[in-house]
């Protein structure tokens, strides 16, 4: 069974500005609605996936049809004037150097959505590592519906310690066809790409149907008569649940139908290794807002019961300009991030208000400046941990790290 496989991938052409063509990830700066401001000025009237995205800090906004179509019609201008260069059955080999230097290597393609299950208790070769938020799918779905072509921002990790399935096509990319090489906008660093050639896919192939085999799995993870989790969503876990979600809709609404070709049971993502040394995973903080923030401490502390010091989980508070540590002395789940997030669900639903999810300490101190509101700074997780995680636990609660 191949769980990866080549993909018919759209590129655009030679003419095209890339440093204006490529933009970040629809589901960032969802709470600074300057920076796609910045965003739109930079890109002016250059052909941009800006204009074939919907930003989520737009998503509550009351124009959702007219969005969704300047999208579709955006996706079909493009087709239409040729904007893009189609290379049949490719795989990609890609390396992103970021603001700071660090090479991250990844190889695109695409995946099999029959062989990815995003519910907590999943079991297939594809798993989430992040509890889905249903309600964050249906837009996506909804701009699916249309949709001509693909633009997902998924990537894929692959535990690969011994480093078989990536690392080695960094020694041929010096006789691979180089497809681009440019800088990505808003201090976003740099992009090479290189299109596979057959003996590279074959390779990866080879190295992949190992990494599959049950008996290395068993053997790598202690584990006995666990089904194999070769691949585990790292990025975009919302994007890849809504592809499936999409394709689930599709077969039902065609129960007949050999669905087997059909362009969309398959999703363009990016595998990367674990091992990594550019991969470096980071806390992903929280920030509430439109709350009586005494009445929330109040409550959280009785509910985790909060101390000041000594061992147990541990978070910290900003309100008021001040940081305060907190320790968890009664956890509802084994990260510290699932107990504060267990609780703060539980919160908001009863009481109102907003939280969001921030990448940056200091943004969190900016934010948390903010009438009625705290913001919440939560400790790293150490990327070994991943993999057992999910095999043993299941998803990890939503928006626990980011790369």
């Amino acid at each position: 069974m191949k769980t990866f496989k080549e993909a018919d991938i759209l590129l655009p052409g030679k003419e095209v500005n890339m440093e204006k063509w490529s933009v970040i990830a629809c589901d960032q700066f969802t709470s600074e609605p300057e920076y796609w401001e910045e965003v739109k000025k930079f890109a002016g009237d250059s052909p941009s996936t800006l204009d074939m995205i919907l930003p989520e800090v737009y998503l509550e906004q009351e124009n959702h049809e007219e969005q969704l179509k300047n999208i579709e019609a955006s996706m079909n201008k493009y087709l239409r004037e040729k904007v893009f260069t189609e290379y049949k059955d490719a795989m990609i080999y890609v390396e992103r150097t970021d603001s700071v230097g660090n090479v991250r290597a990844g190889i695109v393609g695409k995946i099999d959505l029959e062989q990815y299950d995003y519910s907590k208790k999943s079991t297939s070769f594809i798993r989430a590592t992040e509890a889905t938020v249903a309600e964050r799918i249906p837009a996506r779905v909804e701009i699916r519906n249309n949709a001509v072509v693909e633009l997902p921002h998924v990537m894929l990790l692959v535990d690969d310690a011994g480093k078989h399935v990536i690392e080695p096509c960094e020694q041929e990319k010096e006789h691979l066809p180089l497809l681009y090489d440019f800088d990505l906008m808003m201090g976003g660093g740099h992009l090479c790409g290189y299109l596979l050639g057959k003996e590279e896919k074959k390779r990866i192939e080879k190295a992949l149907t190992f990494l599959a085999d049950p008996k290395c799995f068993a053997d790598k993870y202690h584990v006995k008569d666990r089904p194999v989790l070769l691949f585990a969503v790292g990025d975009g876990n919302h994007s890849l649940a809504a592809a499936k979600a999409y394709y689930e809709q599709l077969k039902a609404a065609h129960p007949d139908e050999d669905l087997s070709e059909h362009p969309a049971r398959y999703a363009l993502v990016e595998v990367v290794n674990l091992h990594s040394p550019a991969l470096q995973f980071e806390a992903i903080h929280r920030i509430v807002t439109g709350v009586h923030v005494e009445d929330l401490l109040s409550k959280m502390n009785a509910a985790l019961h909060i101390k000041k010091e000594g061992k147990g989980q541990t978070f910290y508070t900003i309100y008021k300009g001040k940081k305060k540590k907190c320790v968890i002395d009664r956890p509802t789940s084994k990260l510290t991030v699932g107990s504060l997030q267990r609780f703060l669900d539980s919160y908001l639903a009863q009481n109102g208000g907003k939280i969001d999810y921030i990448h940056g300490e200091e943004v969190v101190e900016s934010l948390a400046r903010e009438k009625d509101s705290i913001g919440f700074i939560l400790p790293d997780m150490g990327k070994e941990e991943l993999f057992p995680t999910v095999i043993h636990d299941g998803a990890l609660p939503r928006k626990t790290f980011s790369m």
